[in-house]
């Protein structure tokens, strides 16, 4: 909202050009990012439709907040996507019983419906990364926030820390992660969701 739809759509095509296209739904604009007052699954699945009507075929989905519940995980799967609103961790700011999903590592969630949503969860934010990349176990999915590159500090921070991660480990695309968990692990959604 607010933003000029032409421009808005001519940089999310060149950035279309350079990476994976994903969706990301902050439900109650820049001030909330989980939903209040509105039904999740249905702003998500109206933004798709508008996004693919203007000839943009994002693949991953992450739920601002790290919004998630079964409805929403239904509309992922209705649109195909590849979801990443998972984290390994729980957020401190977030209520015990806030709706949001909650995986060790990449999962295939069971719906009622009998459909399946590949989950590819985030392990690590930033400073995470930073306290313990001399104990990483497992696959390393780090994310950072968009407003976090404004800042030089922490720019410079992300790139020190993606170097020292490059020297132990090998990097994926998001893409090559999801073809690593073509054969991740089935869980019902139900086991795995947190929340009322």
């Amino acid at each position: 909202d607010g933003e000029d739809e032409a421009v808005w759509l001519e940089r999310v095509r060149r950035v279309a050009q350079l990476a994976p296209l994903g969706h990301h739904t902050h439900w109650g604009g820049v001030e909330q990012a989980r939903p209040k007052g509105v039904d999740a699954s249905s702003l998500v699945r109206e933004q798709a439709e508008w996004l693919r009507a203007n000839g943009l075929s994002p693949k991953y989905f992450c739920g601002g907040g790290w919004y998630f519940d079964v409805p929403l995980a239904q509309t992922l799967a209705d649109l195909d996507y590849v979801d990443c609103s998972a984290t390994a961790f729980r957020q401190s700011y977030l209520d015990d019983d806030a709706p949001r999903l909650q995986l060790a590592g990449p999962h295939r969630l069971r719906l009622p419906s009998g459909a399946t949503l590949l989950e590819l969860p985030a392990t690590h934010s930033l400073g995470m990364l930073g306290r313990n990349l001399l104990s990483l176990r497992g696959p390393v999915h780090v994310h950072f926030h968009d407003w976090e590159l404004v800042s030089t500090k922490r720019t410079t921070a992300l790139a020190l820390v993606l170097k020292a991660l490059r020297l132990r480990r090998r990097p994926l695309t998001i893409d090559d992660l999801m073809r690593s968990a073509e054969n991740a692990p089935e869980i019902g959604v139900a086991e795995a969701t947190i929340g009322p």
